[in-house]
């Protein structure tokens, strides 16, 4: 790959990066708020149908896009580029359309089946946002074909910024005016659609000139329908599949935790405000999953240039090094949060409810971390079957133990499952992976000696803790302003306890500190203290 075009490319992916870093961050922190304002019962009503607008984006934004601009770096010359990515719209057309009646017409039984008819209005509001679906994904996806990331980037940030403005003002106005949680609920979810509508303008002029206008005659034989078809069900679909893992475990959580609390013996009203407890876990494992995989993220651009340079040692050495700090980032936001979850409960939703079902669930981190990360490298080698074994499996375990667990452990039982499920994931996809990416995790001590820190700065952080609890006294401590106090210290002194452990321990590479924030001037001070005392 020519030295000029690889700096495009890795220009593009540094851009793309940061636009889902910060949609990432909106997508997690705006519901904290929304919570707060709507409560439990309202934030139940908004969850339980966000698995089909998350669905919905993630083909948009991800799969799809990523398999048209596979599809359009294949193609020879520009007349090619374009009509490719027609008849990728004509074919994301159709399943789109499909989608968009089924929701509509089967609305009040998918509402009914969720154990809660009122949801249908809602579901009716979300439908529309898949009929823009084709038009983002081919415009996203031809752009990033031809190694443009800046249209993506924008849309990507216009459809995160417009959603979660509208979501806020729907709460907003249903508090002021008294409405209903489920029409809080249908406006939220309208805000789909209306940002879809407004991250499609970006592509007007690339829609007008190669999706509406007349065909140009073809220069090189294209793919039929049909054979294109084929390909956008296996690899579009297992890049879709891929993408959505951790919103289909949400999305069986929809179908079977409000009516297992129901058979469990719950009020439904009851089982609802349960449901929205459960759910609080879902922005914090969003959070915690940016700060694990953001800045194993930035490797993959090395990872790409020592494929493509055909340099077996260099890539296995930057896939070390990206596993290694995505697992490591993991297990301390983990269990961080794990050891100051009473306080962060109190602190963002007000209260400790459900605080031990958040402790199960915040787990997901670790698994969904070390899943986001082995399948970047898997894609890198097209090595899809462990993958696509490993996510049916997970899928099976949830399907098949959720509403077990949910009617005897409660919204426990579900934090469980979901831990399970991901864990099933990642240790299908571990055990079929090549021989050399199995090996990483184990070399050198490594995970035991992330084991042990994580383990200390765990005990370390919840006896600060309790002293700072018993030092300002009981009611003090219940306060939210408090909860921020002791949150604050704790993640500070979890932060200083992991940093110095991991140093003492060295439990990464010089090439892994450079990766981490301000790891550069980390190495400096630790060299200069060694020189200094020798």
């Amino acid at each position: 790959m020519p030295k000029d075009h690889l700096n495009t490319v890795f220009k593009g992916a540094l851009i793309l990066s940061i636009s889902s870093l910060v949609a990432k961050i909106l997508s997690a922190v705006y519901r904290i708020p929304l919570q707060n304002m709507v409560g439990n019962t309202g934030f139940y009503v908004y969850q339980q149908i966000y698995p089909l607008y998350g669905i919905g984006m993630t083909f948009a934004l991800n799969g799809f896009p990523n398999f048209i601009s596979k599809l359009v770096a294949e193609q020879p010359d520009e007349t090619s580029k374009s009509l490719i990515a027609r008849r990728a719209f004509h074919i994301l057309s159709g399943l789109s359309l499909v989608v968009f009646f089924g929701l509509q017409l089967g609305a009040t039984w998918i509402a009914a089946h969720m154990g809660d008819v009122n949801l249908a209005p809602i579901i009716s509001a979300v439908a529309w946002m898949f009929v823009f679906m084709p038009w983002l994904a081919t415009g996203r996806g031809y752009y990033q074909g031809k190694f443009l990331m800046g249209p993506t980037a924008v849309s990507q940030l216009i459809e995160q910024v417009v959603r979660v403005a509208i979501i806020i003002m729907a709460a907003y106005f249903s508090v002021r005016l008294g409405w209903d949680n489920y029409r809080m609920g249908t406006w939220a979810m309208s805000s789909a659609p209306l940002a879809a509508i407004c991250s499609s303008l970006i592509f007007t002029a690339f829609g007008l000139r190669y999706l509406l206008a007349p065909a140009p005659a073809p220069t090189h034989p294209l793919p039929s329908y049909r054979k294109l078809t084929k390909r956008f069900v296996i690899e579009g679909g297992t890049l879709c599949l891929v993408a959505a893992v951790v919103i289909l475990l949400q999305l069986v959580d929809s179908f079977t935790v409000m009516r297992g609390l129901v058979h469990q013996g719950q009020l439904p009203e009851v089982a609802k405000a349960l449901k929205g407890v459960y759910d609080r876990g879902q922005p914090l494992v969003q959070l915690g999953l940016v700060v694990a995989t953001a800045f194993s993220a930035t490797l993959l651009p090395a990872l790409t240039d020592a494929l493509a340079n055909r340099q077996p040692i260099e890539f296995k050495r930057q896939t070390q090094a990206m596993v290694h700090v995505s697992l490591a980032l993991s297990m301390a936001a983990t269990v961080g949060l794990v050891a100051l979850m009473p306080q962060i409960n109190r602190l963002l939703f007000g209260s400790l409810e459900g605080t031990t079902a958040l402790r199960i669930y915040i787990i997901s981190i670790l698994f969904a971390a070390l899943i986001t990360t082995y399948t970047s490298v898997l894609q890198s080698l097209n090595e899809y079957t462990a993958m696509i074994i490993g996510i049916i499996a997970g899928l099976a375990t949830k399907v098949l133990a959720n509403y077990i667990f949910v009617v005897h452990y409660g919204i426990n039982g579900a934090s469980a499952v979901t831990v399970l499920s991901l864990a099933v994931m990642f240790a299908v996809m571990w055990l079929g992976s090549p021989e050399d990416l199995q090996q990483v995790l184990l070399e050198s001590g490594y995970l035991i000696k992330l084991l042990a820190l994580s383990a200390v700065m765990g005990i370390v952080v919840i006896l600060s803790c309790h002293q700072i609890t018993a030092l300002v006294g009981p009611i003090l401590a219940n306060t939210r302003g408090m909860a921020g106090i002791i949150t604050v210290i704790g993640v500070l002194i979890g932060v200083l306890v992991f940093v110095a452990g991991a140093v003492y321990a060295r439990l990464f590479t010089i090439r892994e500190w450079l990766v981490l924030p301000y790891g550069k001037r980390l190495i400096k001070a630790v060299a200069k203290g060694k020189e200094h005392h020798s």
